[in-house]
C-alpha cells in the first residue's frame, strides 16, 4: 500500500513496517526538524464492529506511554487524528529489535544482559511507579539503538491503573511471555511483567524459552504447577547457582512467590551476574553490575529479601527448596549399570552437555558430535532411544536416524529440527525412520516426556521380535476422503486386486464411513476445505483409535501443520501432490500390512500412539461423536495401556 505525503503535521518519508494494529512510518516534524515515527490505523480498514474497541485501545496507547518519560522507553510525542487516519507520533529508534537480534542467533555476553537487564527493570520500575502495566513485554517490543541502549515500545495493550477499558475474563500477550493470571484472564499487574522479564533474562542466559510450542502446549505448561523450567546453569555453565535463583524467581507461577518489584528483580539479578563472572574467573565482576548503584535496594521484599539474606550467609532458608524446583520432582540417582542407553548426537558441545546435564540422572546418556562414531557405537551397543540434530556436518540426522534404523531397528529415534527441514521430515516419515519429531527451540521438559515414552516402547517392544507375516485379508477396506472424487476414482483403480475402496467427500461424510464400514485405512487430501479442520479431525480420531493408520496427501507446504500432524496424528505416510500411483500402491499395501500386524501382535501399536495433544479436543458435532462412539464400539479399538 503506497504511504500517504502527510499524517497531521508529520511529513511521510518511508514505511517502517507494520505494527500491531496499523502501519509504521517514518516521518519528519517539519516545525521542529525532528525525525519521528508514526504508528497509524484507518478506521475504513476495522470491521465495523471492531472499530470502537481498537481506537480505544490505540489512543490507550498513547495515553499510556504519554506518560512515561524514561531513557529506557520509546517517548510518545502526540496522539492525533486526520481523516481517516488515528496515529501516535513517537520517538525514532534507530538499530534492531531484540527479538530480531536472537533470530540472528546473537549471543549476548554476561556483562551485556546484566546491562539489557538493568534498563529494562529500571523501564519497569518507572512505568509501574506511574501506575501503567505493560502487558506484553517481549523481544519485539524491546529495540536497541546505534548505541546499544534498550528501549520498550508498544503500550498498545498496556493498563492504566485507573482505566475501565481492560476487564477481567480477557487475554491479551504473547504466548511465549505471558503468566499464568494472564492465560486464566485474571487481573494482570506489574507481577506480569516482570514475570515477562524473567522469560527475557531466561532467554538471554540460555539462548531458549523456558516453555515452547504451540499455543495450547505453552498455556499447559505454564499453568501446571509440576512443570518447571531446568535452571538456566545446566544450559550454560557460566551461570552462577545464585542466578538460578533470580530468573526462577521470576517465573514462579504464582503471583506472590515472584518479586514484589522491579526494584529488587533488578538488585538482584546485577548479584547474580556478579556472581556468574566471579565464576568465570573474572577479577572485575563488580563493575558490570551498574544497577546495583543506581538502583535503591530498600525495595527488597518477600522471596527477593530471603534470597538476598541466603546469599550474604552463603545458606539456604531452614526448609526452603530450591526456587522453581518441586521437591518431590527432585529425580534420584540411579546406578548406571541399571539405567536405559540414550546416544544424543550433535555438532554443539554446548547442546551435548546442555542434554547430558537433562538425562544424566535417569539414563546412561552417550554423547557423540561425530555420525560416523554414532553409527560404529550403535553397532556394538543397544540404545533403547537416540536423539539427533538434524543440522550435522556431513550427514543430516534424517540420514544418521535410517542407518541407525537399519543397524538397531529396536531403537526409537527422535530428531530435533527446525520447520526448514521440511521435507526431509516428511521424506522419513515415509521411510518409517522417526518415532518424534521435537521442533527448535524445545523445552526440555517436553523432550524429557518424550525421551521417557520412546524408552518405555522400546523396551516393552524388545521381547517381541520382528513383527509377524501375513496375508493381506480382503476384507480390509480404505477410505478415501477426497472432496472432488479424482483421488478416490485413481485409487480405486490402483487396489482393485488389493482391497475395497469407498469415498468420503468431506469430514462428516468419512465419520459415518468409519462407524459403518470395516475401513482400516484412510487416505485423506487434508488440502481440501479446510487443512486445520481436518488436520483436527485426524488428530481426534487417531487419539482414540491409535490402530487406525492415516496417509495425508498434500502439498506440505505447511510446516506447523504437518509437524502437528506428525507428532500428535501420527500419520503412516504424506503423500506429495502430484501423486505417484506406483508410490501410492506401495504405500497403501503396507499400511494394510502394518494394521494385520497390529492385530496379531497388538503391543506393535505402541509404535503409533500419538502424543497426546494438550491443546482442547476437536468440538465436534454431536452426530460426530455418536459415529466415533460407534466406531470405537464396533472395531474395539482403544488406546492402549503402556
Amino acid at each position: 500500500m503506497t504511504p500517504p505525503d502527510r499524517i497531521g503535521k508529520y511529513r511521510i518519508d518511508a514505511t517502517i513496517g507494520r505494527g500491531g494494529m496499523g502501519m509504521v512510518y517514518r516521518g519528519f516534524d517539519t516545525a521542529i526538524e525532528r525525525a519521528v515515527a508514526i504508528k497509524a490505523i484507518r478506521r475504513s480498514a476495522l470491521p465495523i464492529d471492531e472499530q470502537a474497541g481498537t481506537l480505544d485501545r490505540f489512543r490507550r496507547e498513547a495515553q499510556a506511554a504519554g506518560r512515561l518519560v524514561h531513557p529506557n522507553i520509546v517517548q510518545v510525542f502526540e496522539y492525533g487524528e486526520d481523516g481517516d487516519i488515528a496515529f501516535i507520533a513517537m520517538e525514532l529508534v534507530v538499530g534492531r529489535s531484540l527479538h530480531q537480534e536472537l533470530v540472528a542467533r546473537r549471543r549476548f555476553t554476561l556483562r551485556e544482559i546484566a546491562r539489557m537487564m538493568a534498563e529494562l527493570l529500571d523501564a519497569l520500575a518507572h512505568s509501574h511507579a506511574q501506575g501503567v502495566v505493560h502487558r506484553d513485554i517481549k523481544p519485539a517490543n524491546i529495540l536497541l539503538n546505534a548505541e546499544g541502549r534498550l528501549k520498550i515500545s508498544d503500550f498498545g495493550i498496556a493498563r492504566i491503573e485507573s482505566s475501565n477499558l481492560t476487564q477481567n475474563g480477557q487475554m491479551f500477550g504473547t504466548p511465549y511471555y505471558m503468566a499464568p493470571e494472564q492465560f486464566l484472564g485474571q487481573h494482570a499487574g506489574p507481577a506480569a511483567d516482570l514475570y515477562a522479564a524473567g522469560v527475557i533474562a531466561y532467554e538471554l542466559l540460555t539462548s531458549i524459552r523456558p516453555y515452547s510450542g504451540g499455543t495450547p502446549q505453552i498455556m499447559r505448561q505454564v499453568l501446571d504447577l509440576e512443570t518447571l523450567p531446568i535452571p538456566p546453569s545446566r544450559l550454560n555453565a557460566n551461570v552462577a547457582a545464585s542466578l538460578d535463583e533470580v530468573v526462577l524467581t521470576a517465573l514462579a507461577k504464582p503471583v506472590d512467590e515472584r518479586f514484589g518489584s522491579a526494584v529488587e528483580f533488578g538488585v538482584l539479578f546485577a548479584q547474580g551476574i556478579v556472581d556468574s563472572l566471579a565464576l568465570t574467573g573474572d577479577t572485575s565482576a563488580a563493575d558490570a553490575a551498574p544497577s546495583i548503584a543506581n538502583l535503591s535496594s530498600g525495595g527488597l521484599s518477600g522471596a527477593g529479601r530471603r534470597l538476598a539474606a541466603a546469599r550474604r550467609q552463603h545458606t539456604v532458608p531452614p526448609g526452603a527448596t530450591f526456587p522453581g524446583v518441586s521437591a518431590r520432582g527432585m529425580a534420584r540417582p540411579v546406578s548406571s549399570a541399571h539405567k536405559p542407553r540414550l546416544l544424543v548426537v550433535d555438532d554443539e558441545e554446548r547442546i551435548l552437555s546442555a542434554l547430558r546435564s537433562v538425562f544424566r540422572n535417569d539414563y546412561h546418556v552417550f554423547a557423540t558430535s561425530d555420525c560416523e562414531h554414532a553409527l560404529a557405537f550403535i553397532a556394538r551397543h543397544r540404545m533403547h532411544a537416540i536423539v539427533s540434530d538434524q543440522r550435522m556436518p556431513g550427514m543430516t540426522g534424517v540420514e544418521l536416524l535410517r542407518q541407525a534404523k537399519e543397524i538397531a531397528p529396536g531403537s526409537m529415534r527422535i530428531l530435533l529440527t527446525g520447520y526448514a527441514d521440511l521435507a526431509a521430515i516428511v521424506g522419513s516419515i515415509n521411510d518409517g525412520e522417526i518415532y518424534r519429531f521435537v521442533s527448535k527451540p524445545w523445552d526440555n521438559n517436553e523432550l524429557r516426556s518424550i525421551v521417557r515414552e520412546a524408552v518405555e516402547v522400546s523396551i516393552e517392544l524388545a521381547e517381541l521380535g520382528p513383527p509377524p507375516s501375513v496375508q493381506l485379508r480382503p476384507d480390509r477396506a480404505i477410505l478415501v476422503v477426497d472432496a472432488s472424487g479424482e483421488l478416490y476414482r485413481s485409487t480405486r483403480e490402483l487396489m482393485a486386486d488389493v482391497a475395497p475402496v469407498r469415498q468420503a467427500a468431506g469430514p462428516e461424510a468419512a465419520m459415518a464411513e468409519l462407524a459403518a464400514g470395516d475401513v482400516s485405512v484412510v487416505l485423506y487430501d487434508i488440502d481440501a476445505g479446510d487443512p486445520p479442520d481436518n488436520a483436527n479431525l485426524i488428530k481426534t480420531l487417531k487419539q482414540d483409535h491409535p490402530q487406525m493408520l492415516t496417509l495425508a496427501v498434500t502439498e506440505a507446504s505447511d510446516s506447523e501443520l504437518i509437524i502437528g500432524l506428525i507428532n500428535e496424528a501420527q500419520i503412516f505416510r504424506f503423500i506429495n501432490k502430484p501423486v505417484v500411483l506406483r508410490s501410492l500402491r506401495t504405500h497403501l499395501v503396507s499400511a494394510l500390512e502394518r494394521v494385520q500386524q497390529f492385530e496379531q501382535a497388538p503391543q506393535l501399536v505402541l509404535r503409533q500412539v500419538p502424543e497426546r495433544s494438550s491443546g482442547p479436543r476437536l468440538a465436534l458435532p454431536s452426530r460426530w461423536l455418536e459415529y466415533m462412539r460407534v466406531l470405537g464400539e464396533r472395531l474395539g479399538l482403544g488406546r492402549p495401556r503402556s
